[in-house]
C-alpha cells in the first residue's frame, strides 16, 4: 500500500499536470534547454563554434565542461543551503500574471486604513510573495474571482509580505517555505478577521489546502457574500438623501435700502 498510494496519486494527477506543462511558456523553456544541449554536444555544431578560448583550450573540451558543471553544482548547493527561497532558481518558474483584475494593492500603511475606513465593506485579502511559485500559480485564479465577485460591498485586495515584512508579522503570516502559508487568504468583516485559508495548526504549520477556484468559492461562501453585498449596496442607494433647505429671503421694509439692512 505504501508504494501503490503514490503511484495512484501520480496517475490521477497526470491530466492536470499535462495541461499545466502544455502552456507555451514551459514548451518554449524545454525547447531552449534542449537546444542548448544540442549546440554543446553535437560534433558538427560545436566544431563550427570558435575553437579557441582565452586560455588556449578548445571550447568543446569535455574535461573543461565537466569542471564547469561541478563548479556550478557546488555553487547551487551553497545558495540553496543559505537561502531556501532561492531554490526557485533551479526550477521552471512561471511568468508573472499580467492579465485583467479588479484588485486593490496595499502597502504596510494603507492596509489598516482601508480595512477600517468602511466597516460595511467585506474584504478578501491575499498575502503573497513574488518569489513563491504557489502565489504565482494562484494569481490568475484570484484575478478571475475578483472580476466575477467584486462589487461595492465585497472587495478584493493583495499585499506583498515579501516586500512589507512587518505586515506578515502583524497578521501572523509566516514567509518560511517550511510552513507553506503562502499564499494566505483572509476574510475581513467589520475590519476584523473572520477566517483564513490555509488554517494553522498548533505547531504553526499550514493545514494542507488546495487553492482552486472551486475551493475558494465554497470555503468563503462567495456566492452568499456577493448577494448580501449587492442587497446592501441597493439598500444604500435607495435611502433618501437630505437636501439642504434653501434660506427664505427676508422682506426689506419700505424706506430701508438693502445696504442699510
Amino acid at each position: 500500500m505504501a508504494v501503490l498510494a503514490p503511484l495512484i496519486a501520480l496517475v490521477y494527477s497526470v491530466p492536470r499536470l499535462s495541461r499545466w506543462l502544455a502552456r507555451p511558456y514551459y514548451l518554449l523553456s524545454a525547447l531552449l534547454s534542449a537546444a542548448f544541449v544540442l549546440v554543446r554536444k553535437l560534433p558538427p555544431v560545436c566544431h563550427s563554434l570558435p575553437t579557441q578560448r582565452e586560455d588556449g583550450n578548445p571550447s568543446w573540451d569535455r574535461k573543461e565542461e565537466q569542471r564547469e558543471v561541478e563548479i556550478l553544482m557546488f555553487l547551487s548547493a551553497i545558495v540553496m543551503m543559505k537561502n531556501r527561497r532561492s531554490m526557485f532558481l533551479m526550477t521552471c518558474k512561471p511568468p508573472l500574471y499580467m492579465g485583467p483584475e479588479y484588485i486593490k494593492y496595499f502597502n504596510d500603511k494603507t492596509i489598516d486604513e482601508e480595512l477600517e475606513q468602511d466597516k460595511r465593506v467585506t474584504w478578501i485579502v491575499e498575502f503573497f510573495a513574488n518569489w513563491s511559485n504557489d502565489c504565482q500559480s494562484f494569481a490568475p485564479i484570484y484575478a478571475d474571482l475578483s472580476l466575477k465577485y467584486n462589487c461595492t460591498g465585497l472587495n478584493f485586495g493583495k499585499v506583498d509580505v515579501g516586500r512589507y515584512t512587518d505586515v506578515s508579522t502583524r497578521y501572523q503570516v509566516s514567509m518560511s517555505p517550511l510552513t507553506k502559508q503562502l499564499p494566505t487568504l483572509i476574510l475581513f468583516q467589520g475590519g476584523k478577521e473572520v477566517m483564513r485559508r490555509p488554517q494553522i495548526d498548533k505547531k504553526g504549520r499550514a493545514v494542507s489546502w488546495t487553492f482552486s477556484e472551486e475551493n475558494v468559492i465554497r470555503e468563503f461562501n462567495l456566492n452568499e457574500l456577493y448577494q448580501r453585498a449587492k442587497k446592501l449596496s441597493k439598500a444604500g442607494d435607495n435611502t433618501p438623501e437630505e437636501h439642504p433647505v434653501a434660506p427664505v429671503p427676508t422682506a426689506v421694509p419700505d424706506g430701508e435700502s438693502k445696504k442699510d439692512k
